[in-house]
Parts: structure tokens; sequence; C-alpha cells
């Protein structure tokens, strides 16, 4: 058998360039490139080994500014790609590999694929303990890298060389099948980084691995028709699924053809165009009232690729028919069968198909329904239009009109972002899309700081895509260095800093449960109270990102902000467009809920007002279904 010499970092970067993915005849790189801060845990190994291989055998190294921050990228990048590729992200070790522990959990809750290279102690413990290294009295091996293991699909550590041989399969197989898929952890000590090792040729050559999409069992596909004929209320809740498997076409003509309306999730949203006539937008704590009001009453729910979290369901209070039935149509039968639902374990696309075959001859929904499918979708998109159309006579922008005019000027085939604060609700009601990747929401983790990351992830992902990333002001706070990186890389994006001087979102959520707002606006510490709530700190945010190399514009009402929005779209690079919006001035609930406890016990009357009136909906939550 034939071999090369190689340290194993070096067998890495080889080992990786030559993975890919196939689906539906598309071929496509698994590992698209490497996002690397070096330090003295992998400058040696991975980071020698990707300057001697990497370009040379299509693994280009990219270096970000923050480890978090180049996982958010490569989570958003395998989001777009539909989970086909995804990079690779190393770090160095101590805290360098856990800044990467966040976003391990966002890909892990996401089912997103990416793979991290955490770098560890030595192997060998001579120099213990190394600068970084956590010691424990008890178990001498634990790592700080440990941390990873919940937060993981698939981990290991890689001890000696010949360990690669079946981890790295191992790995990949993870990375590749759409029901195990998260975030893949392979920690690396520094030493066996540049061990060498005699590896078999056939470890580097090329393999295809195929993405699979499972056929629906036929007993059960029969079980799941003869509900859906039964039916006379039926909704479909789409998640991120049906996006992931490229459904949305039958989708749409699965809808059309028996009449059933479609409400999104956050991850499902873009599955229909809005203006599809059983497109009734987003149902749950987060919902319009055409499919909070159909959910309500529905008498069977087709989630077809969502994990049917608690804002889908209001915390469980959205489906309120007593006969209501569940179908989960998912390739992880653990999110099949939520909701004591029956478990349709298929691919999105083949199970609809499939659908559509077993339903051959069936009339759909009866016309009493459509009808009020029809008036409902109308008086939602009338609610809509109302809530997005700028108002100029008010003293303050509002959040919900800036989302409207954002839309307006862009349209509905640009690519918008965002994952956390007051905006995913907003975009979720307020935002059209006209394509399938038109909505790229982080709501699995909700993670702060992941917007301006994503926007890179993005662009890498499709060159020459619109794209239009929200972001608080608190957010942006948090994350805002990959704006450098994207000057840097060249890539073209619009940051609408939406800036109302606070953690706006839980501000309203605190003072909606009765407490007065407390420690979520940005404010000054009073000396006379001892609290945050002196004078507003005044941030110059358009200072800030210009001095990061963005292209910058400051409206200061809707006319400048149009005129804004029209100047960035023509140009290029990173545009920021900080927004000054009211932090009051907010859309209201659409007959959801969301279960957040009140306290039981207060002297404060808003919060025992709040109580009873909390107390009142867990009456209306489902214990079983």
């Amino acid at each position: 058998m034939s071999t090369q010499r190689l340290t194993v970092a070096q067998a890495l970067v080889k080992f990786l360039a030559a993975q890919f993915t196939e689906r539906d005849g598309r071929e496509e790189r698994l590992i698209r490139g490497v996002w690397a801060i070096f330090g003295h845990g992998n400058v040696s190994g991975l980071g020698q080994a990707l300057e001697e291989y990497g370009d040379a055998v299509g693994l280009p190294t990219y270096r970000p500014q923050n480890e978090q921050a180049m996982v958010h990228a490569a989570i958003a990048y395998a989001k777009h790609k539909n989970r086909l590729s995804t990079f690779a992200c190393t770090a160095s070790v101590g805290p360098g590999s856990t800044n990467m522990l966040t976003t391990a959990a966002t890909a892990t809750v996401n089912r997103l694929p990416v793979l991290l290279l955490p770098s560890d102690y030595f192997a060998n413990r001579l120099p213990d303990p190394v600068l970084q290294q956590l010691e424990h009295p008890l178990e001498h091996d634990v790592s700080v890298n440990d941390a990873f293991r919940p937060l993981s699909r698939f981990f290991t550590r890689i001890t000696r060389p010949s360990q690669l041989l079946s981890a790295l399969p191992e790995a990949m197989r993870v990375l590749t099948d759409p029901a195990e898929t998260g975030a893949v952890t392979l920690c690396l000590p520094e030493d066996v980084q540049t061990e060498a090792y005699d590896w078999p040729e056939g470890f580097f050559a090329k393999r295809v691995w195929r993405i699979r999409r499972p056929t629906p069992e036929p007993e059960v596909l029969e079980q799941v028709a003869e509900l859906i004929k039964r039916a006379k209320r039926p909704l479909i809740v789409t998640g991120g699924g049906t996006l992931y498997s490229e459904a949305h076409t039958q989708l749409a003509a699965f809808a059309q053809t028996y009449g059933i309306p479609v409400a999104e999730s956050q991850g499902g949203k873009g599955a229909l165009p809005w203006d599809h006539p059983l497109c009734v937008g987003a149902v749950g704590s987060n919902g319009g009232t055409a499919a909070n009001r159909l959910a309500k009453e529905a008498d069977l729910v087709l989630a077809i690729g969502t994990r049917l979290g608690d804002f889908v369901t209001a915390s469980k209070t959205a489906f309120e028919n007593p006969e209501v039935k569940f179908v989960g149509v998912n390739v992880l039968p653990f999110d099949a069968a939520k909701l004591n639902g029956l478990s349709l374990v298929a691919d999105a696309r083949r199970a609809l198909e499939a659908l559509g075959q077993a339903l051959k001859g069936f009339a759909g929904t009866p016309a009493s329904y459509r009808e009020e499918v029809e008036r409902l979708k109308r008086e939602w998109d009338e609610t809509v239009a109302a809530y997005r159309t700028p108002r100029p006579e008010k003293k303050e922008m509002a959040q919900a009109e800036v989302i409207g005019l954002v839309n307006e000027v862009y349209g509905g085939k640009a690519t918008v972002i965002c994952a956390a604060g007051s905006l995913p609700g907003d975009l979720l009601k307020l935002w059209r899309c006209e394509d399938p990747k038109a909505y790229h929401l982080e709501y699995g983790f909700s993670c702060m700081g992941y917007e301006i990351p994503a926007g890179l992830g993005v662009a890498l992902a499709e060159p020459g895509r619109e794209v239009v990333v929200f972001v608080g002001d608190g957010s942006y706070l948090m994350m805002n260095s990959e704006i450098v990186t994207a000057v840097a890389e060249g890539l073209d994006f619009t940051v609408m800093l939406i800036d109302n001087k606070a953690f706006g979102s839980i501000r309203g959520l605190q003072m909606s449960l009765g407490s007065p707002s407390f420690n979520n606006e940005l404010r000054a510490r009073n000396p006379q109270t001892g609290r945050t709530d002196g004078p507003p700190v005044g941030v110059d945010f358009a200072a800030h990102a210009r001095a990061m190399g963005a292209r910058v514009w400051s409206p200061r009402n809707y006319r400048e902000l149009e005129e804004a929005l029209k100047e960035a779209r023509k140009a290029r690079g990173v545009r920021v467009i900080v927004v000054p919006v009211s932090l009051d001035d907010r859309i209201p609930g659409f007959e959801g809920w969301w279960d957040v406890p009140v306290a039981e016990v207060s002297s404060q009357p808003g919060v025992r007002k709040a109580r009873e009136d909390y107390e009142a909906y867990l009456k209306k939550q489902r214990r079983y279904f």
C-alpha cells in the first residue's frame, strides 16, 4: 500500500479538501474553506498545514476578528446552502476555543453543519500546565474542550495520529446526515497536530457523500392520507426542513391542489411567496391573526420540517380544538413525534410527492373553509400593509415602518438576516418574501451577535445576491467586528442598524409583565439611585462603522431613509444605515402568547396583575395532545 508521510494537520487539510456532497445530481464541496484565528495552540500545526497545502488543494483560509463570529459565518453559509456545504473553524487553546462554545450550541440547536477544530493541551502532558490550560484536581485528562461534548452531534479528541483515520469519516457522516447534523468537534492537541504519520494514499481520495432523501413508509403514508381526507380544517405548518429539502415547489402545488393553508415558522418563512393565496403568514407567539385563528380551530396539523418550538405552538396554547391531530413530517424521528403526532419520517420533498400520489382523486377541503382562509388572509395582508406604511407625521421613526420601507426598496428577493431582539418577531410578520432564500433568521438559539457575521456567510454562499442585515444597537455592540472582515474580503451587503438605545425587546417584555423599565436601556449609572437610570449614553454608531471601513448613512426621517436605501443599494462594499427609532412604538401581539413566568408574589400592583393574566393563560395551555 502506497503512503504519504504528513503531519496530522497536513493530512486533515488534504482529507477535507477531498470531501464533496451530492444531491439531485448537484455536487458541492463539503468544506468550502477554513476560518482560522491562530495562537500557540494551532499556528505551527494547522496554521503551517493551511499555509503549505490549503490553497493548493482548494481549501482557502479566512481570517476573522472573533472566534464566535467565524462560526456564525460558517453556520449562515451552511443554512443558505441548504446544509450541502459548510466551513471548518479552528481556534487556539483555552479562550480561543471556548469562544466557539456558544456557536456550537447555535449550530446544533438549528440542525446546521459546522466543523469545529479547537486546539487542545499537549497529549504527551510533558509541559503541563501549558499556557491557558485548565487544571482539574481529580481528572487529569479534562480540558476546557470537554464543554463541547453536550453541544456537539459528534465529539472526539485526537491523541494519536492513527485515530484520524476512523474519526474523520465518522465526522463527515454526521455533517452530511440531515437527521444528525449539527456541530461536529474534533479536538486537536497542539503537539499531535505536528506529529508525522504514514497515511494510506486512499485516505485522500475524493469522496462524495450523498445527502439522503428518505422516503415515507407506505403504511404511515396511508394513515396520513386518510387523516387528510377526513379533516375539515387542516393546516400546514412549514419549517426550515421544507427549505433545506428544496421542497417549496412541491409545497405550493400540494397546498393549491387540496386547498390547505400554510402557516410559517421562523425557519419556514419563504417556502411560499407572501402573496400565494394559501400563505397565511406566521403562526404562534409571533404569529398573525390569520394563521393563529386557523390554528385555534384546526382539526389536523401537518408539521413539515419544523421542530415545533414554543414560539410556533404559542407555548402549547395555539391549537385549541380538543380533537386536533398532528402529523410530523421530518427526517428526524425525534421531531416527527412531537405533540403526540403521527410520525412520517421522510424528506419533505419526497413526503409531499408521495402524499400527492396517495391523495389522487381527493377533492380537498370544503369550499366554505377555502373561503374563510381567503378572507382571513386578505384581512391579515391589509393589517400588515397598514403597519408597514410610513407615517411621516410621527415625531420618531417606527421599527415596523422602517422594515416596510426597506422591503419596498430592496424587494422580496433580497435575503434579510436577523437573529435576536424584537426585530425577528416584526420581520416574521411584516417582511414580504418572494424567494425561498429571502428570509434568513437564526431563531433556534436566537443568538445576539449572529447578524453581521451571517452577512458574511450568505455573501460567500451566493455572491451577487442582495443581502440586508437587520441588527439592533444592543446586538451590534456585542458583535460588530466582522465589518472589518467583510471589508477585507470585498463582500457586499447592507446593515440596517436599528437604534432604540436599549435592549428594547426585553424591556418591552419586562414591562408587559408588570415591572418598570430596569437595566435594559442604554443609560449611565445614576449616582443618586445607584441604578442605570441616568441620562442616555450617546453612541456614535455612524463614526464607529465608518472607522471599520463601511460606507455609512444616518437618515433622520423617512424621506432621508428612502434616499439612503436607494444609494446604498447601488453602492458596493459594506453599507451601514443607522436608523434611530422609537423605543415604545411597537406593533402588538396578534392573539399569540408566550410562556414567560411572572413572579407569584410581589408588592408591585403591575406584577400582581400580570400574574393574574399569566395564570389565566396557563389554564389554556395543553398538557397533552
